[in-house]
């Protein structure tokens, strides 16, 4: 008791010494001429390094109490204490490198053009940067090749907590347009007046007095959208976790028993029939609000032949069904669906080819390559297996959230979209249950349909459903670049050569590290399946930005002068 009692007093005592230090660094301003009261919390609050010495703290408190025999501090008191305890202790933390901050730029020169200070790098830009390098280096390890599906995992969760972060500061800390947000403030709010809160933007009263009105008519869905938008990286985190529970990949972990093996036990044939029945039919609604009419029909009529075709092969029960049919191939059914499969992208196709001969309306365009775009996800519908169908349906949620919350509100460029897109389809590789290893290879899909082995089509089927996760991203950025041409001219070639460059670099890297690492213990069982994997994943990337490069008017426009 005396000894808790002393450990006590002096997290205390630490605790008072850290306010004293905040109350001495601000000393100097609170004497100044010009001296506010002002305590500098909310902006660290909404930090990135507050969130990150939070989770320090936590990951050294649960390492050092199961590492060692005698339980630390935040062992005696309640979970809910401990965690306000080191909140505290993170914001006082960063309040004082916020202040310290704040004493070393009052004390630089005002620089003479504001606009230089906007070409600083965001958290993003370094995420970026960092998660590329910190995966390209991983590869000369081969328990980072093993497990490369933890890598994807942390850098897609990291950069929706930065994400999150970059959300908070936008709808919360920008109140006035400084030089580095101001552009982006202006394009967000200018349809219902906020721009008029800037200092340097002046209104009218006859425009102001619209200007309410419309700001009152538009405040309930402007304010539902933004905590909507706020709520979107956590809706996303939660979607990754049910991810990663549905399918265990690489070595270590890959015996544990996951959802997707419960779900494909005969005695759970009804909750998986249940689960691809909902999952097709978010599929069509995630999917059709951008198709035509005719484009509709056959996506819903091609979905219903997708459970067909698994009722028919036994995977799946129709509600009507109680006694074992009979089991099919289910050739009938999947050609059914190959059919529609055709005429969705024959007519994503006849846009496509509208838009670059006959008419240059972008609108043509956009459709044409959603609908391409509609196909390719009818097909991986066909090919993935039923307890599969969510990974499907989480793909299409997320693009459909980033988009509408994330992307187009805080303006990123055609680099960080690229980037993005990327890296979360490289997640979705793994996420499908795929590894680094050949064995997890889905050869089954390469015989939907077929009644014997035909090389062409069962290798085309084979590499589309291992790489669809990979595949069906880069052609949302395609659908999304096209449609940001209005704002950014090049922003499909941008994309393009950023997405070359993404596949390029640790693809080049790591031919050399099997080079070096040749004579290596590990250089067929773990080095070799990889280098096939890059080796494939690298001609898919050449269809793309092929496909990219047809679909980039500013080139097309080039190629014709």
């Amino acid at each position: 008791m005396g000894s808790s009692l002393a450990d006590c007093c002096k997290r205390i005592h630490l605790h008072m010494k850290k306010v004293l230090l905040l109350l001495l660094l601000s000393l100097p301003k609170a004497l100044s001429s010009q001296a506010e009261f002002e305590v500098s919390l909310s902006p660290p609050v909404f930090s990135l390094l507050f969130y990150l010495m939070c989770l320090m703290l936590c990951a050294v408190h649960v390492i050092v109490c199961t590492s060692a025999e005698s339980l630390c501090y935040f062992c005696s008191m309640s979970w809910l204490t401990a965690v306000g305890v080191m909140m505290l202790i993170s914001a006082l933390m960063c309040s004082i490198l916020s202040a310290i901050a704040k004493i070393f730029e009052n004390s630089r020169p005002p620089l003479k053009n504001p606009v230089v200070s906007s070409s600083s790098w965001s958290e993003v830009d370094v995420l970026i940067l960092a998660g590329t390098i910190g995966h390209v280096l991983s590869l000369g390890a081969s328990s980072f090749i093993e497990e490369e599906h933890q890598t994807w995992y942390f850098l897609i969760n990291t950069l929706c907590l930065v994400l999150c972060q970059e959300l908070c500061r936008n709808n919360f800390l920008l109140k006035e347009c400084d030089p580095q947000h101001s552009t982006t403030v202006k394009q967000n709010f200018d349809t219902i007046g906020k721009a008029s809160e800037c200092k340097n933007i002046d209104i009218p009263a006859a425009c102001n007095s619209k200007l309410g009105q419309a700001t009152s008519s538009t405040e309930f869905i402007k304010g539902s959208d933004k905590w909507m938008s706020l709520a979107s990286p956590w809706i996303i985190l939660i979607c990754c976790r049910l991810l990663r529970s549905l399918n265990q990949t690489g070595v270590q972990w890959a015996h544990r028993p996951d959802f997707g093996h419960w779900l494909t036990s005969s005695e759970h044939k009804s909750e998986l029939s249940f689960l691809a029945a909902v999952s097709l039919l978010m599929i069509f609604f995630l999917v059709q609000r951008r198709c035509s009419l005719v484009s509709k029909i056959a996506m819903a009529l091609g979905l219903l032949g997708v459970y067909s075709y698994r009722a028919a092969i036994g995977n799946v029960i129709f509600p009507w069904q109680h006694a074992s049919k009979d089991i099919s191939k289910g050739i009938t059914e999947a050609r059914f669906v190959y059919v529609f499969v055709l005429g969705i992208v024959f007519t994503g196709t006849k846009d496509l080819l509208k838009s670059q001969v006959i008419s240059a309306d972008s609108s043509v365009k956009s459709t044409g390559l959603w609908e391409v775009y509609s196909g390719l996800v009818l097909l991986a519908a066909l090919l993935f297996r039923p307890h599969n169908l969510p990974v499907l349906v989480f793909c299409l949620l997320i693009q459909t959230m980033m988009t509408k919350y994330i992307w187009r509100p805080l303006k990123f460029d055609a680099a960080q979209i690229t980037i993005m897109h990327y890296w979360f389809g490289q997640a979705f590789f793994y996420f499908q249950g795929n590894s680094n290893g050949i064995a997890t290879v889905d050869v089954s899909a390469g015989f939907v349909g077929l009644e014997s082995y035909v090389e062409i089509p069962a290798i085309f089927l084979t590499v589309f459903a291992t790489y669809a996760g990979p595949l069906l991203w880069a052609i949302h950025l395609l659908c999304y670049l096209s449609s940001e041409v209005s704002r950014n001219s090049a922003a499909v070639g941008h994309g393009c050569f950023c997405y070359a460059l993404m596949r390029s670099i640790p693809v080049a890297i790591y031919i050399v590290l099997v080079t070096g690492l040749r004579y290596h213990l590990f250089i067929w069982s773990v080095f070799s399946p990889k280098l096939l994997y890059e080796g494939v994943h690298v001609f898919i990337t050449a269809a793309i930005c092929l496909f990219f490069t047809a679909m980039d008017q500013n080139h097309s426009h080039k190629v014709q002068d």
